[in-house]
């Protein structure tokens, strides 16, 4: 009987070949990893998503027919594609949508000079179910679609998010301001004193109550509501 593990199958889109390339090449040299399909833009993107199902697309967001958010909004929707992450791809210095892709549904974001060990395991992270947040890049990025210095301003949740935080037990207030610094659960564990099948479980018990799709959305939401700022 073979043992031997199935690759993980990713979808590359980006309108830059040349960026594809060097992201396939860093892929493909994995064991447990294998590209399956590359796309020019948004509209490609979808169709190859549809076809082949890969576990991870990783999306750039500014691409000529159909851009980077819509197709991911599309594909997030899509409930033949449920078991698909996409994580973006963004410049920072040039590209305001990261956020309105978390929004979308994807599982996080890399910048595009992401380094490849980093590549490698955000790939592997969202695909047993975390999410890809690095707490400066988030914090920077928010920072510059919400407001900054002195023009940041801590936000008043309204009625339908207020009532969504209010289902928060103390503990799990707690554990949503923990997920807003990026750690995994084990980082947390330790830093809370508690054990990280604990932490897991109070993660599930946060996204259920915030009805959020994973751990990226429901630091968007701190965020948005003022929790974090």
């Amino acid at each position: 009987m073979s043992t031997e593990q199935t690759p993980l199958r990713i979808l590359l889109a980006d309108d830059q070949a040349l960026l594809r390339a060097g992201f396939a090449m860093v892929i493909d040299s994995q064991t447990d990893l294998r590209v399956v399909d590359q796309a020019g833009n948004g509209q490609d993107a979808l169709t190859a998503a549809r076809v082949h199902r890969p576990d991870v697309v990783l999306m750039d967001i500014r691409m000529p027919v159909m851009d980077g958010l819509e197709a991911t909004r599309l594909i997030t929707e899509d409930p033949a594609l449920g078991a698909t992450r996409v994580i973006v791809l963004t410049t920072f210095d040039t590209d305001e949508y990261a956020l309105q892709a978390l929004r979308a549904g994807a599982a996080g974001f890399l910048l595009k000079d992401v380094k490849p060990e980093t590549l490698l395991d955000s790939i592997r992270t969202v695909t047993t179910g975390g999410a890809v947040i690095a707490p400066t890049t988030t914090r920077r990025l928010l920072d510059a679609t919400l407001g900054s210095g002195a023009q940041a301003r801590r936000r008043t949740p309204d009625v339908h998010q207020q009532g969504k935080l209010d289902r928060l037990t103390n503990r799990e207030q707690e554990i949503l301001l923990e997920l807003a610094t990026g750690d995994s659960n084990g980082e947390i564990a330790v830093r809370l004193f508690l054990s990280e099948a604990t932490i897991k479980t109070h993660v599930g018990q946060v996204l259920a109550k915030l009805e959020v799709r994973d751990r990226v959305q429901a630091v968007v939401f701190a965020y948005e509501t003022g929790l974090v700022y």
